[in-house]
């Protein structure tokens, strides 16, 4: 008789091991973390990583596919609002918010050496890239046509500077002496948006 298969107990399990493994390729990278590791991080006996996941390189894109849900939930709650500014503020909080994790910094470095090697995550990676640039390019056509934003750059291309300005605050980050970034990303931001008008002068 085939043994039943628990999706939620599968998915808490696939969760285990990615929570491990951003802290393990944060700190120690990519290639000088082994499945042993990750398991022993996790509570698991070292034959469950390749049980729940294919390979290293997909317990490695598992940590990018679930900012894709994560992220449309940060978007829906902001995506209707009427105050079209402090919507994209509001997102673009979120976003930067992450890079105070701190294995953050470590993980950016390396997914950048990843995304050559594995055509897959680039998928992942984009299709992610997209679905925020398409938000907050509703959002700013949106504020344009009510007179909230300034309608000086195309909004597609400012939205791609938004989320620009989102990874240098994980590609600045310092482990050594850790600040938050979202200030400065809001700022800088606000000002890349020069509001007419706002509901929180």
């Amino acid at each position: 008789m085939a043994r039943t298969v628990d999706p939620d107990r599968v998915a808490e399990r696939r969760r285990a091991i990615t929570a491990a493994a951003a802290e393990l390729f944060g700190s120690h990278g990519y290639e000088n973390t082994t499945a042993t590791q990750i398991a022993r991080i996790a509570g698991m006996s070292s034959g469950s990583v390749f049980y729940y996941f294919k390979d290293k390189a997909a317990v490695f894109r598992s940590i990018f596919e679930a900012s894709i849900p994560e992220h449309a939930e940060v978007i829906a709650r902001h995506i209707d609002r009427t105050d079209c500014l402090a919507a994209v503020l509001d997102i673009v909080d979120a976003l930067a918010a992450e890079a105070l994790d701190p294995v953050a910094p470590g993980l950016m470095v390396e997914l950048l050496r990843r995304l050559d090697q594995d055509e897959e995550l680039t998928r992942v990676v984009l299709e992610d890239a997209r679905l925020s640039a398409e938000a907050l390019t509703t959002l700013l056509e949106r504020g344009v046509r009510a007179g909230q934003l300034d309608s000086g750059f195309p909004p597609a291309e400012t939205a791609r500077w938004i989320l620009a300005v989102v990874d240098a605050a994980f590609l600045n980050a310092d482990p050594a002496h850790p600040h938050d970034p979202r200030p400065l990303v809001r700022a800088t931001v606000s000002r890349l948006l020069r509001p007419t008008e706002t509901e929180h002068p």
